[in-house]
């Protein structure tokens, strides 16, 4: 911005790894952004946005209770929406051509910088306006906040998405790793397999492995099951990844996988997964 205004933003995201990459990520291109709010459903975000007034707020649209689709109408009426969204390139071709702000999981610093230039743009022009309409001779106090030209034009777009895509459960699709003083965001989609002690459990990727404070039993509940198997009380595998298996001169059931010389045992309980053997 170019005068000193403070300009205010919320971050609604069911998962709080999100919210502190993209809070991350807004500190770098735009410092003197103030976030004000977080929120993990829509609920929580239409009660804080009313009392906090946000310049600005970035949206998940699925998330549980009220999700963004239902919040986004009238969080839309009041702030600046950007949707921060992993819907497929349909739902994009919606946004793009309704010309609504949103950015696509991970987010990218280029990208963020696109946006936050517009919303720069948008919010001179928008506070421009007001003081402007505040020279006019005052008008009536509304009950309700009419809903503008953009609410009405997301509210469309959001229908024509809503009508696309399922209900479906969500699966986690980010794990957060701390690497020294960083924060490393690793989608769930880098994962080769995840093993587990009594304290940590490894993330192992095909570059790089990381260690993490969440429990397999978590992690089994979390992922979508097509994706990932249990195959030993401390292992989780990407199914994509196996490239065989094979039995060990003792006649244990072991994985290979690709690209890796490793092998991963598979315990007798979990041995029905691999049936042909």
């Amino acid at each position: 911005m170019n005068d000193n205004s403070v300009v205010t933003a919320m971050l609604v995201d069911d998962e709080t790894p999100m919210r502190d990459y993209l809070r991350i990520c807004l500190l770098k291109v735009w410092p003197e952004l103030q976030i004000i709010g977080e929120a993990a459903n829509g609920i929580a975000a239409a009660e804080q946005a009313a009392q906090l007034s946000p310049d600005i707020i970035f949206l998940d649209i699925r998330m549980p209770g009220r999700n963004g689709i239902e919040a986004a109408v009238e969080l839309a009426q009041r702030s600046q929406v950007v949707f921060v969204t992993a819907y497929n390139e349909y739902a994009i071709q919606a946004f793009e051509r309704g010309a609504v702000d949103y950015l696509l999981k991970p987010v990218e610093l280029e990208r963020l910088q696109q946006t936050v230039e517009r919303l720069q743009l948008r919010i001179r022009e928008k506070r421009a306006q007001v003081l402007h309409s505040s020279s006019d001779k005052a008008k009536p106090l509304q009950t309700e906040v009419p809903i503008t030209a953009e609410s009405q034009q997301i509210k469309d777009i959001l229908q024509q998405l809503m009508q696309q895509q399922a209900p479906q459960r969500e699966y986690l699709r980010w794990i957060q790793a701390s690497v020294g003083n960083a924060l490393r965001m690793i989608s769930t989609k880098e994962i080769v397999f995840f093993r587990s002690d009594e304290k940590y459990t490894l993330v192992q990727t095909e570059q790089a492995e990381y260690l993490i404070r969440k429990s397999l039993k978590e992690l089994e509940d979390e992922l979508d099951p097509d994706e990932f198997w249990r195959i030993h009380r401390s292992t989780l595998v990407r199914v994509s990844a196996i490239a065989e298996v094979t039995r060990d001169f003792r006649g244990k059931q072991m994985m290979g996988l690709k690209g890796r010389n490793e092998k991963l045992e598979i315990s007798r309980n979990h041995a029905h997964l691999f049936q042909q053997m």
